[in-house]
């Protein structure tokens, strides 16, 4: 079992930043992609980004690509997703997850974070 403990997020003004981090159990952390989904009010659970396993692969989406940085720490067993830029459509619910393989498909990911509330103002 993965268990994905989730911090970070709050509220920012457009422009701002926030960190998101996201720690896993030590066994199960190298193991695994991970990746960074996000579901605003009304709208289905979107892939934001994601980082595979050794941590020298990353993809994100359109809508976040040269505004967010995912990346991984060994040592702490924690994730993390820079965001900078941030933009009032970044508010949401953010999710990290787990997965055996790095992809953009929210079904291929197996294990998931509390989720935590980012909200951007205009």
């Amino acid at each position: 079992q993965v268990q994905l403990v989730q911090s970070g997020g709050g509220l920012v003004q457009a422009g701002g930043s926030l960190k998101l981090s996201c720690g896993a159990s030590e066994r199960a952390f190298g193991n695994y992609a991970l990746g960074w989904f996000r579901q605003a009010p009304g709208k289905e659970r979107e892939f934001v980004a994601s980082i595979n396993w050794s941590g020298d692969l990353t993809n994100y989406a359109d809508s976040v690509k040269g505004r967010f940085t995912v990346s991984r720490n060994y040592a702490k067993n924690t994730a993390y997703l820079q965001m900078n830029s941030l933009k009032p459509e970044d508010t949401a619910v953010y999710y990290c997850a787990a997965s055996r393989s790095r992809s953009t498909w929210r079904g291929d990911y197996d294990y998931w974070g509390q989720g935590t509330q980012v909200t951007v103002s205009s």
